[in-house]
């Protein structure tokens, strides 16, 4: 834990890359002072009025180029070591001017968030006028993220989406893309004229959108060295590029010039909360939303159902008898084959199947982006509760999810549901390593329970139960309990295509799916009569 500032020592100057004058609209962009600028260094100190001031210097601190009073100034953080330190000028007609300002690069990030909070805490002790910037001082202790996320696992993240060919896998799921671009054109009249924040840009598709729609400016806030690639796609759309700002940073840290009318962003990852995005999400709301401000996506639902897939069980299972050996090379395997057996289970199963699999029409679990705490993102407890519609084995829980761009003239789902259109996300069934079995019209209850862990995504805790059956079920408890541990992070991606299943006579093709379908204007007001599921 970071000691209280009067218990460290205050550094006052630090050594920059550069730095170099912003100069004021109306000005030549060919003046000397806006060019950039060889080593620098900031200093704090106090002015002759003895009010706190930063001076910046240039030369081994030779050349003076210029400063500004902390009391009339602000710091904007536009990257890991990139910031704009401006001075407010007058307001007029309720809008802030600035009168200087200069653009600062740091030599390290570390370098960068110890200037930033001398910054703020001499700018509090000084006389201070004004106000604090307009979506919080930045933290000067370590960045949330980077308490709840392994470094390694971090690391691994944005190298993956800094990477062209898994933003191309991204947009070319047509499904997903497509939904997008329909939300927001559709409710041009949500983005006219609008400020929007595009939290996690990628390649700056959802922002360029945004703009089409003719938001007033768009804020693209990308951690990963996508950026510099969703800089070059703005770049070379000449007629939206002016009113797009791409900003390299998390949203965690970053500050914006402004409040957002509306936020939009691409937060969903398998199960719907893989990689743990949705709670930047979350904390882009926070920070930047104005209140009442619009979310797209405004609501995402995880459905749920048992499943019968003999073919799945049998293919995980299969995987395991390698360490049923016994002379493998004169080496006994077999004392590794219970615990491989149950490595196996422990991988979710993401694929696309058919939806006549389902022993039970599926639930849901509904998180309302524009409600939901970060801290309830960190474990998700769903009591299921399912009657089964026929006889049969069951082998596990299947899952999807939808999101609702909630629209002002057009509301619009993007689902991932087994049956409909396939997505890069496709679908995830949890199998259990002891089958259940039922009868049609028997009751299965259980649990889903969800555990946030460091390497951006959760532990499944996965429990089903089927009780007595028939008359005289009142007096009977539960018959048999299959349960299961999995890491979302280490799925089984088995991509395979649904396999043609032959349909039983009670049962139509997608007759459990729709039996789930319910009115747009009903979601928020409460889940399926027969759902164990809740509210975030």
């Amino acid at each position: 834990m970071e000691a209280p500032s009067g218990q460290r020592q205050r550094r006052l100057e630090f050594g920059l890359v550069s730095v170099s004058d912003l100069p004021p609209p109306a000005a030549s962009t060919s003046s000397a002072d806006s060019a950039p600028s060889s080593p620098a260094v900031a200093r704090f100190g106090g002015g002759d009025s003895g009010v706190a001031e930063l001076r910046f210097y240039r030369d081994n601190g030779a050349s003076d180029v210029g400063g500004v009073e902390l009391a009339d100034a602000q710091i904007f953080k536009l990257g890991p070591v990139q910031s704009i330190c401006m001075s407010e000028g007058s307001e007029t007609n309720k809008e802030k001017s600035y009168s200087k300002g200069f653009n600062i690069h740091f030599k390290t990030e570390e370098e960068s968030e110890a200037f930033h909070c001398t910054f703020e805490q001499l700018k509090k002790e000084g006389s201070i006028k004004g106000t604090r910037l307009p979506n919080g001082v930045l933290s000067t202790s370590k960045c949330k993220f980077d308490d709840k996320i392994e470094a390694s696992s971090a690391k691994m993240y944005f190298h993956y989406y800094g990477q062209l060919l898994h933003q191309q896998n991204m947009l070319q799921d047509y499904v997903r893309t497509g939904t997008y671009y329909a939300a927001v054109i559709e409710n041009r009249a949500d983005f006219t004229g609008r400020v929007v924040v595009d939290v996690g840009a990628g390649s700056g598709i959802l922002s360029l959108f945004a703009a089409q729609a003719g938001a007033k400016h768009v804020y693209a806030v990308e951690a990963s060295e996508m950026a510099e690639y969703a800089r070059k796609l703005v770049a070379g759309n000449p007629s939206l590029s002016q009113r797009i700002t791409v900003i390299k940073g998390k949203v965690e840290e970053v500050e914006l010039p402004e409040k957002a009318d509306i936020l939009i962003s691409e937060p969903m990852g398998t199960l719907l909360v893989n990689e743990r995005m949705l709670e930047s999400y979350v904390i882009a709301r926070d920070r930047f939303l104005v209140p009442d401000g619009k979310m797209f996506p405004t609501v995402g639902r995880i459905h749920m159902a048992p499943f019968s897939d003999e073919y799945l069980f049998v293919e995980i299972a299969n995987k395991a008898l390698f360490w049923q050996q016994q002379s493998y090379y004169d080496v006994n395997l077999t004392p590794l084959y219970g615990t491989a057996f149950q490595g196996y289970f422990s991988q979710p199963v993401v694929d696309a199947f058919d939806p006549r699999l389902l022993v039970a029409p599926p639930i849901f679990h509904v998180i309302d982006f524009t409600k939901v705490k970060e801290e309830d993102l960190y474990e998700i407890d769903v009591p299921l509760r399912f009657i089964a519609a026929v006889g049969t084995r069951v082998h596990g829980l299947a899952c999807w999810f939808d999101v609702l761009f909630n629209g002002s003239t057009v509301p619009r789902w993007l689902t991932t549901a087994p049956g409909s259109p396939t997505t890069h996300w496709y679908q995830l069934r949890c199998v259990l390593s002891q089958p259940l079995y039922v009868m049609a019209g028997q009751e299965i209850t259980g649990r889903l329970h969800l555990v946030a862990h460091k390497s951006q995504s959760y532990t499944i805790y996965l429990t089903l139960s089927t009780k007595m059956w028939g008359p005289g079920a009142e007096q009977g408890g539960i018959l048999q309990t299959s349960s299961g541990k999995l890491d979302l992070k280490e799925p089984y991606y088995r991509m395979s295509q649904p396999q043609a299943y032959t349909i039983a006579q009670d049962q139509q093709p997608h007759q459990l799916l729709q039996s789930q379908d319910i009115e747009e204007t009903d979601l928020l007001e409460q889940p399926a009569q027969n759902s164990g599921a809740h509210f975030s």
